[in-house]
């Protein structure tokens, strides 16, 4: 019978095999790989959660409003200052919002950046606001990466104390966070592969 020792390093083994598609998160210190699955059919008003760690998983059902639909945990706030200019970045009201979790160190963030830029070129006149938060331990290197990565127009911040970040509690880079227009957490996106920016455009399009 294998010992703890052993079944760590099976347990490690196996992340390796499924591939990096998520970078361990700076705060707080869980770490998993994630890729999306398929939502169901929980409706697309359920929030979601995408994790490899739970294949076949479905959206789980939130608690309902006062309209009868279901919805998401309230976000927390945001208070922060733009690292591209324009001053404090603070929750909008009355957008549907994607809050991206995001670090310079991050590979598949390479990849969401542009990705995300070309879904506010697109819903921006919609009332599509996305906000892309670092966790990095130093802003210098945020705006560089910002400009060699699709040069994104959305709010980019810098989380310095990850105060923000502990209380979305994100545990991998990236993860996004897509809110409905009352601020409540309608979807949930731990990692970024290949065919989820398609996932997140159908949640927001139901969003607006």
């Amino acid at each position: 019978m294998p010992n703890a020792r052993s079944g760590l390093a099976l347990l490690l083994g196996s992340f390796v095999i499924l591939g990096a598609v998520g970078c361990p998160s700076a705060a707080p210190p869980k770490v998993v790989d994630v890729e999306s699955i398929d939502a169901g059919s929980a409706g697309s008003n359920a929030t979601t959660v995408r994790d490899s760690t739970t294949p076949g998983s479905t959206p789980i059902p939130a608690k309902g409003s006062a309209g009868g639909k279901p919805r998401g945990p309230k976000a927390p706030p945001i208070s922060l200052d733009s690292v591209m200019g324009g001053g404090k970045v603070t929750m909008p009201e009355g957008k549907v919002v994607i809050v991206d979790f995001w670090a310079t160190w991050c590979a598949p963030c390479k990849k969401s950046f542009p990705k995300l830029q070309e879904l506010y070129v697109k819903y921006k006149s919609s009332g599509l606001e996305i906000i892309a938060i670092s966790v990095d331990d130093d802003k210098k290197g945020v705006p560089g990466f910002v400009k060699a990565n699709g040069d994104a127009k959305f709010l980019v911040v810098w989380d310095k104390d990850h105060a923000v970040a502990n209380a979305f509690k994100p545990d991998s880079m990236p993860t996004t966070f897509i809110l409905d227009k009352s601020g409540n957490i309608a979807h949930t996106h731990k990692g970024y592969r290949d065919g989820e920016i398609d996932e997140m455009e159908k949640e927001i399009k139901a969003l607006f």
